[in-house]
């Protein structure tokens, strides 16, 4: 008796066919995904100080710089003006921001500052150090900014300096108690901070001064001058770099 035929749609299985498995030569296909590993290891520079005749344009300039400032010292409106109106791609990465991925089990720091909070904003440093850093290495300019306190100079500059590099550039913004407190009442959510509080962090900023830093009073400012301001700071800052 002959066999059924076949269900249509089927195909037969073919017998083995024994042949040497074939290999292909020459590079891998490059990666176009536009990604750059970072270098490792690879903190950001020191800037190189342009020759003596030419002017340093901190416009057209790949950077790291950190803004730094009370509460209500309008660090994150300055950032984010001065990263929109460059010539160069530039990011802007709050430490506000970050420190806010946390939702379920936030530890905010208006409800007391214990170990909790301190290990999530060294947490959210640490993310925006690395952030920083990739962006440079693709070559995208940064500006963060941070509540950096003079007074705790290993967690603060020198945390930046271990997770950026000693190539980041750090400026103080340190408009009058009037105008930060001002500029605090108009904020809301966890971002608003009593008056007192307001007070004793403007009082332990004023530490910056004398400490080699550049700073700016932006008191009689509006954003877009405190930015043009700014950028004058960094051509100095560029030309010599500040011992920090």
């Amino acid at each position: 008796m002959p066999p059924p035929p076949p269900a249509p749609g089927f195909t037969a299985p073919r017998p083995p066919h024994h042949t040497a498995p074939q290999h292909t030569s020459g590079p891998p296909a490059p990666d176009t995904t536009g990604h750059v590993p970072l270098p490792p290891g690879g903190p950001v520079a020191v800037p190189a100080a342009p020759p003596a005749a030419a002017a340093p344009d901190p416009t057209n300039t790949t950077l790291a710089v950190l803004l730094i400032g009370p509460a209500g010292a309008g660090k994150t409106s300055v950032a984010k003006y001065w990263a929109d109106h460059r010539r160069v791609p530039t990011a802007h990465i709050s430490l506000d921001d970050v420190r806010e991925w946390v939702r379920s089990g936030f530890a905010d720091p208006q409800s007391g500052w214990n170990d909790h909070s301190e290990a999530q904003y060294r947490l959210a440093r640490r993310t925006c150090g690395f952030a920083a850093r990739n962006f440079l290495a693709n070559g995208i300019s940064c500006i963060l900014d941070d509540a950096v306190f003079p007074d705790r100079p290993v967690v603060g500059l020198g945390g930046w300096k271990r997770h950026v590099g000693p190539g980041l550039l750090p400026v103080v913004l340190l408009p009058g108690l009037d105008i930060v407190l001002e500029r605090n009442a108009e904020r809301t959510g966890n971002r608003r901070l009593t008056d007192e509080e307001v007070a004793r962090i403007h009082g332990r900023m004023a530490g910056w001064y004398g400490s080699g830093l550049p700073i700016i009073d932006n008191s009689q400012m509006d954003v877009p001058q405190t930015a043009r301001v700014l950028d004058d700071v960094l051509a100095r800052s560029i030309a010599s770099p500040p011992q920090w």
